[in-house]
């Protein structure tokens, strides 16, 4: 999926629906009773939004037969009172028009912002639900897209097309039959001007359009060369490989293009407008002609001629909207169909129907995989007959070559994924029996990854345990041996970590993460390659804290060195998905099988293959 696509919500000006809406409705249609069914609640405000518009477009059409008045009536015969009164009215209608207007908005606005609000909030939790997989075959700014800007642009369909179609609709018919009743000698004149002056304005606007769409597009690419090369990796990933000057002419390259680009964008809309001005003036003067003639005129007075110029004046632009409408109902209708499509993906990883509680308190942590088979595809699976016991308190070593599903293996515990064959269970209850919250609860889980917001190290360790108090956060830093590092720093705790925790080392973050997990104070912890980003000295320090905090908790722990290997209670090496050997340190190498072969590669001070 690609997050730098066009958004459905973008309106084509050229009278064509976007060939990217078409394409995504063609892909994933959608139904207009689906898209009912998220205003039905509201059906009653949205009623009262309709009958404003139609309300607001009938008071307006008074307006030119009270100019009509004033010029062949109240003016001729000097009658002020007459005078005052029709001026009164004319005030009257332009502010009941704008009380009206004011209210319509503020009831469709209210309207969308609601709907957009449950859908948005839906989507999101819906989202949350979703398997690791899906992010992973995903790319970010598409997820962020699509609950950000597709969703905020679904307000337009309530304040821009759904009520700009009514009032266009209300208005286009009103002024024709206000036009008929003045004059149908001029009214069929402007039946047989109309047509041509809205097929030029279109066809200028369709070259508008192409020079647009190719102008947006080299503007996207100018943001990805902003965004990719003046990000910290970005820049860190330039300095290191000597790229500047290449993405500097790359970036000037761009800037350049969109020199001709926007001149020819501006001589595209400045056409455009000249057409429309030409259009503005031409009808008039045909108008103004006729009523001019004998034949045409009818014996038409100068209060008519005036009132129907006004009428004709408002009739032009929303004709040209409801020419448009199929493209703005596709366009809808696409923004929808985005918005389903990730709806209605179904969740992977679900919450159980009647969940099995296994409280912290009362939870020892055995942890068995029985029989387990994992698959991403079911054409080649990653896991196969895993049987192995991990003993309440004890410490499962994971080791083996890259591939051989370690990570996938550990992961299975926590639920990441979830097992193809088998099961896998804490305390005898399968982890696809608790809730996930609960399961959260018993598992903790430190990747070689860490992941850090942009935010004070205290809120970043809240958010593993939003009680925590200030002490218990402050022991949970002493067991990953960062307090002391950060009580030197001139804010402390409330330190902020920076854009991906950039403001600490990968070893550093590392602790934060490790403080983070043993801040929830979990039954099972599973250590991914954890110690990675640590100095010998340092993952010294913390594998003895670990062992201090283990001792109360089962741990499985995907090993890279040594150290970490040699004092686990059992070692499992995995050969393409499957136990090769199981035993401990000592056992395995007096084996000499692959772990031996492993220990004597010269990996014995340094990582392990993992």
């Amino acid at each position: 999926m690609d997050d730098h696509s066009p958004s459905p919500s973008r309106r084509s000006r050229s009278g064509r629906p976007d060939p990217a809406d078409l394409r995504q409705l063609s892909d994933s249609p959608v139904s207009l009773r689906r898209i009912a069914r998220l205003f039905a609640p509201h059906r009653g405000v949205l009623a009262v939004v309709v009958a404003l518009i139609v309300l607001s477009s009938a008071v307006s059409l008074a307006q030119p037969f009270l100019v009509r008045h004033i010029i062949d009536v109240a003016l001729p015969r000097q009658d002020v009172r007459l005078l005052v009164l029709c001026v009164a009215a004319m005030l009257g209608v332009a502010v009941a028009s704008a009380v009206i207007g004011v209210v319509q908005t503020w009831l469709s606005t209210a309207v969308g912002q609601r709907v957009m609000h449950r859908l948005r909030s839906d989507l999101f939790a819906h989202l949350q639900r979703q398997s690791l997989g899906f992010f992973t075959r995903t790319r970010g700014g598409e997820v962020q897209s699509r609950l950000v800007n597709d969703i905020g642009s679904m307000q337009g369909v309530v304040t821009q097309t759904a009520t700009a179609i009514a009032a266009n609709l209300t208005v286009v018919v009103g002024t024709a039959v206000a036009m008929v009743a003045l004059s149908w000698r001029l009214a069929l004149l402007s039946l047989v001007v109309l047509p041509p002056a809205v097929l030029l304005t279109r066809q200028v606007a369709r070259m508008r359009h192409r020079v647009t769409a190719e102008r947006q597009q080299r503007l996207a690419d100018l943001h990805v060369q902003i965004e990719e090369g003046l990000s910290v990796s970005g820049v860190m990933l330039t300095k290191t490989l000597g790229a500047s000057p290449r993405l500097t002419a790359r970036f000037e390259e761009t800037s350049a293009d969109l020199v001709g680009l926007e001149i020819r964008s501006r001589l595209a809309g400045r056409w455009r407008m000249a057409t429309m001005n030409i259009v503005f003036a031409a009808v008039p003067a045909a108008i103004y002609l006729a009523a001019g003639l004998p034949a045409t005129s009818g014996g038409m007075t100068i209060g008519t001629l005036v009132a129907f110029i006004a009428l004709q004046g408002t009739l032009f632009r929303p004709l040209m909207a409801l020419l448009n409408v199929g493209v703005d109902i596709t366009s809808s209708m696409a923004l929808f169909s985005r918005i389903f499509e990730y709806a209605d993906l179904p969740v992977e990883i679900a919450e159980p129907v009647q969940p099995t509680v296994l409280a912290r308190a009362h939870a020892p942590g055995e942890v068995r995989f029985e029989g387990v088979g994992f698959a991403y595809d079911p054409d080649r699976p990653v896991l196969g007959d895993i049987d192995l016991r991990v003993p309440a308190g004890s410490t499962l070593a994971l080791v083996g070559e890259t591939g051989s599903g370690k990570s996938t293996l550990a992961s299975l515990v926590p639920r990441l994924h979830d097992v193809t064959t088998g099961r896998v269970t804490i305390d005898g209850v399968d982890v696809r029996d608790l809730g996930l919250t609960d399961l959260a609860g018993l598992v903790g889980v430190v990747t070689q990854e860490t992941y850090l917001m942009h935010a004070s190290v205290r809120d970043n360790l809240r958010h593993a345990r939003p009680d925590a108090t200030d002490d218990q956060i402050e022991q949970a830093c002493r067991q990953a041996r960062i307090h002391d590092l950060l009580s030197s720093l001139p804010e402390g705790y409330d330190t902020v970590v920076g854009s991906r925790g950039h403001r600490f080392s990968g070893g550093e973050q590392q602790r934060l993460a490790i403080a983070r997990t043993l801040l929830r104070d979990p039954a099972v912890l599973v250590l991914d390659e954890a110690t990675s980003a640590l100095d010998n000295e340092t993952e010294r320090a913390i594998l003895a804290t670990l062992e201090d905090v283990t001792r109360t908790r089962t741990t499985i722990t995907i090993a890279h060195r040594l150290s970490t290997v040699r004092n686990a209670d059992q070692i499992a090496v995995l050969h393409q998905g499957r136990v090769a050997e199981l035993g401990t340190h000592e056992e395995l190498l007096l084996l000499g099988g692959r772990y031996a072969d492993l220990v004597r590669g010269g990996l014995v001070a340094e990582p392990l293959a993992a």
